[in-house]
């Protein structure tokens, strides 16, 4: 059985965790051999950045010169071809947090935790189960939940709008890995087929229809690779319906690309925005996925600074629980730190990684989720202690602490929900039946392993 990592050992004496201020600092983007003439002036520039993106193996090279063995980029090659569900795509701001405190060797970047799920590799993944049996490439059904071209109504209040397919960067364990960015060997993806014009109408006119509709998240993708004059466009949209009171914008360019919401003219575009907003008393907030203290630099607090400036209302963090990335207490807990205490950035939610194919890795077990969620309390400001959440499919986002059975031996937990989605409105057990949720195989007792192996087993003998 594969080793969960315990998060911070007990001591003897003194706290478990102990706090110690990290202030941030922009590492030395020049100890890379392919950026040693770079300037300041071209590192903040948000056009530089994008054209400067690393999109593949020889794109990596040219930045990492010879620090890296062969052998890595074979793994990379490996994974690429046979497992990956996601393309390459790292901004050089991102990039530059790996290893930020030397110049990186083989060994120190295989460990590094923003490359962990940023560049993942095939021996990072589990080959004896990649994948659980009942991983999906749309594992939340947002895709089932359509009620426009790229709206999912899956909350009775609350729905999703993806305006676009493409981020500046992706994410290894993207959840939305069905349709958001190039398509892979693993994973030929969906495609929005409207014109971004008549896709805004058409979520424009479910909302005017559809009154008990009172929050938008509007996400992709990512709004940052949305043209800023079509992306006010449909916020003021949005801001013309009486009933829409609350608008979060999704981005981890915030953190990725903070560069793009420090250009002129997204600033004083969401200025124009956030003016509005408060005018009609429409909540507006931004949501970010920072992963690891790493990734917080002073250009990350310089942008989520400008965005409060400008008038949206809260910067908040949603992360992602990952093991070999921030599964630990003393993670979490540094984390939480530095959003709150030194980047201004609310901590709000840890997903536990959602149950995408060759996920497997990254994914921690219910039990231990709520055993880190029992480990933060009591070190961070009651507002600023985050929630850990599991987001169950057909049933949505649940406290890890809300579930009504558990199998441990089999890895099998089992919810309840409140509401009925936009699919189930004929459904007459939807608010009384349980919904499953399965830990990963790996981190299950042995008894718990063979009766997994003995399922596929008897389902490939019965295929």
């Amino acid at each position: 059985m594969t080793q969960i990592p315990t998060g911070a050992a007990i001591p003897t004496t003194g706290q478990p965790y102990e706090y110690q201020r990290r202030t941030l600092v922009e590492p030395d983007w020049t100890r890379f051999p392919g950026w040693r003439d770079v300037t300041a002036a071209q590192w903040e520039s948000a056009q530089w950045q994008r054209v400067n993106c690393v999109k593949n193996i020889k794109q990596l090279r040219a930045v990492m010169g010879d620090l890296l063995d062969e052998r890595f980029y074979a793994d990379l090659e490996a994974d690429m071809a046979r497992l990956a569900t996601m393309s390459m795509l790292v901004p050089p701001q991102m990039l530059n947090t790996m290893v930020p405190d030397k110049t990186p060797d083989t060994e120190s970047f295989y460990a590094d935790p923003i490359r962990r799920y940023m560049i993942p590799v095939a021996t990072d993944r589990h080959l004896d189960w990649p994948s659980h049996p009942h991983a999906t490439r749309d594992s939340l059904h947002e895709h089932d939940m359509w009620v426009a071209e790229g709206l999912t109504h899956r909350y009775p209040t609350k729905v999703l709008a993806e305006l676009l397919s493409t981020c500046p960067q992706y994410c290894g364990h993207c959840t939305r890995m069905d349709l958001v960015g190039n398509s892979t060997p693993t994973v030929d993806k969906l495609k929005l087929t409207l014109k971004p014009v008549d896709r805004y109408d058409a979520h424009l006119a479910y909302l005017k229809a559809h009154p008990g509709v009172r929050d938008v998240v509007v996400s992709g993708g990512d709004v940052a690779n949305v043209p800023w004059k079509q992306l006010e466009n449909y916020l003021m949209g949005l801001l013309s319906v009486p009933t829409v009171r609350d608008i979060r914008l999704a981005t981890k360019a915030l953190m990725g690309l903070p560069q793009h919401w420090l250009q002129s003219d997204v600033v004083e575009g969401l200025h124009r925005v956030a003016i509005t907003a408060e005018r009609r008393g429409v909540n507006l907030a931004v949501h970010t996925h920072v992963n690891h203290v790493n990734s917080l630099t002073p250009l990350v607090a310089q942008a989520a600074r400008t965005l409060i400036e400008v008038g949206v209302r809260d910067v908040r963090n949603q992360g992602v629980l990952m093991r070999g990335v921030n599964a630990t207490t003393e993670d979490l807990l540094d984390l939480c730190f530095g959003l709150q205490g030194e980047a201004g950035i609310l901590p709000y939610y840890f997903y536990m990684c959602d149950m995408i194919p060759n996920a497997e890795h990254w994914r921690v077990p219910v039990w231990y989720a709520q055993q880190l969620q029992h480990d933060m309390m009591g070190y961070l400001p009651g507002y600023a202690t985050p929630r850990i959440v599991c987001d169950v499919p057909f049933v949505g986002k649940r406290w890890v602490h809300m579930v009504s059975e558990y199998d441990r031996e089999h890895g099998i937990s089992y919810w309840t929900k409140n509401y009925r989605t936009s699919i189930e409105a004929d459904d007459t057990e939807a608010l009384s039946k349980l919904y499953a949720y399965y830990d990963p195989i790996d981190t299950l007792p042995e008894s718990g392993q063979q009766w997994w192996r003995k399922q596929q087993e008897d389902g490939a003998a019965t295929a």
